[in-house]
């Protein structure tokens, strides 16, 4: 580390100036892209101790899907790994090792998946990102964390690069092992403070519910997430965007590219607005000027003569029905007492957030608001609303702290309807 003296425990803005990282403490070490390699590093890192400092980089923008390709990891007497998952596509060894470690995260959910793809699955985490939310930090990137509660200054300006690249670039390199250098002296920063808020038990609840949460089922109608479909308004031309979308989608696969990359989603809408027949019509399309839209566009126009043929019965329909309550702005016309309770139950759940210094969607998932808000238990009492809560996902601490005070808004308007 090239900062002088020792790491400090906390930092204000109004303290003394952050100190810049700019070297990890034993240098930046070799990659690890073999058998041989990883053995080592599984041996050192299976004789090191206390957490594990663990990050991954993606190439999102450049690559098709989330995989990683750098994973860093960091222990004490252990020092720091980088390894390279395109080498080394199994890390179920090093997994075994870790089995009894915690692993420490910066926003954990965005790295779990594909850590879980190269078999590496956290036992216990600390996340320090959800940590800095429950603390109430108002900035709560990695970097911000770092300089607010440790008082150094780390590169952020590689987080969005090609990660996909080889060889990677030193300072690439460099980069990603400062990442994880300062991680678990983050953490154990964050766990005193915690310990200090009366907050802990609340953290390792939300971080055991991380881990226990199953992967997401793939997402239905996935087309349905184009930017600016909104502007598309009838059916035919739904399924212009969902058959270009899929045209998109086999491409960028098959390619190992961003879907973006292959074609904007601006494009998509254009392509299905306006139907062109023709190369000459397509081209015209302002949106089509790209080297990779035209790249393929024999595929945009068969996929938009496939919409163009496609019986009414086999068009897609305009709105598909979700499994939760409608868009709120909707509520004061289809059921005015629930629009009374959601503005209740935000407003109970923005004061209890306020009151313990952290963001309200950390104290209550908006989504579990709403739908309590929604269908609420055919009686206003705690337990009740505890129980629908709970159901909803809501964690033991969650529920204690808002229960109570949901059920007391709900009877006032109850009261108030009599």
């Amino acid at each position: 580390m090239t900062a002088a003296g020792t790491v400090p425990t906390t930092a204000e803005d109004t303290g003394p100036p952050a100190v810049p990282l700019l070297e990890p403490r034993e240098g930046v070490p070799d990659v690890v892209h073999d058998a041989a390699g990883l053995e080592r590093v599984i041996a050192a890192f299976a004789a090191g101790t206390g957490p594990v400092a663990v990050d991954a980089e993606r190439a999102s923008g450049y690559r098709y899907g989330q995989r990683a390709y750098l994973i860093q990891l960091r222990r004490a007497g252990a020092g720091t790994a980088l390894i390279d998952p395109v080498g080394c596509p199994d890390l179920s060894g090093l997994d075994a090792a870790l089995a009894g470690a915690e692993m420490v995260l910066h926003a954990a959910n965005q790295d779990l998946p594909c850590l879980a793809e190269v078999g590496l699955v956290p036992r216990r985490l600390f996340d320090t990102e959800l940590a800095g939310r429950l603390l109430g930090y108002p900035r709560v990137g990695l970097g911000s964390m770092v300089e607010n509660v440790l008082g150094y200054l780390l590169e952020k300006g590689h987080s969005a690069a090609d990660w996909s690249t080889r060889p990677l670039p030193d300072d690439w390199l460099r980069y990603a092992a400062l990442d994880v250098e300062l991680l678990v002296e983050l953490r154990d920063a964050l766990q005193e403070e915690l310990e200090a808020a009366g907050k802990l038990a609340w953290a390792l609840e939300e971080f055991a519910a991380i881990l226990d949460t199953p992967p997401k089922p793939p997402r239905a109608d996935p087309w349905r997430r184009t930017s600016g479909i909104h502007r598309v308004r009838n059916r035919r031309a739904l399924a212009a965007v969902r058959e270009v979308w899929e045209a998109r989608d086999k491409i960028a696969r098959e390619r190992d590219l961003s879907p973006g990359r292959v074609l904007q989603d601006a494009a998509i809408v254009e392509l299905a607005l306006k139907a062109p027949k023709t190369p000459a019509e397509l081209q015209a399309l302002p949106t089509m000027r790209g080297r990779g839209a035209r790249r393929h566009q024999s595929a945009w126009l068969r996929a938009v003569s496939r919409a163009r043929g496609l019986s009414d019965k086999d068009l897609p329909e305009s709105n598909v029905p979700g499994d939760g309550p409608p868009p709120a702005h909707r509520w004061a016309d289809r059921d005015p007492e629930a629009a009374k309770r959601l503005t209740a139950a935000r407003a109970v759940v923005a004061a209890l957030a306020d009151e313990h210094t952290m963001p309200s969607e950390n104290l209550m998932q908006p989504d579990s608001v709403r739908r309590l808000a929604w269908t609420p238990p055919e009686e206003s009492s705690a337990s009740a609303i505890g129980a629908a809560l709970r159901a909803l996902g809501a964690r033991h601490w969650q529920v204690e702290l808002t229960a109570h005070p949901l059920a007391r808004a709900f009877l006032r308007l109850e009261v108030k309807e009599l």
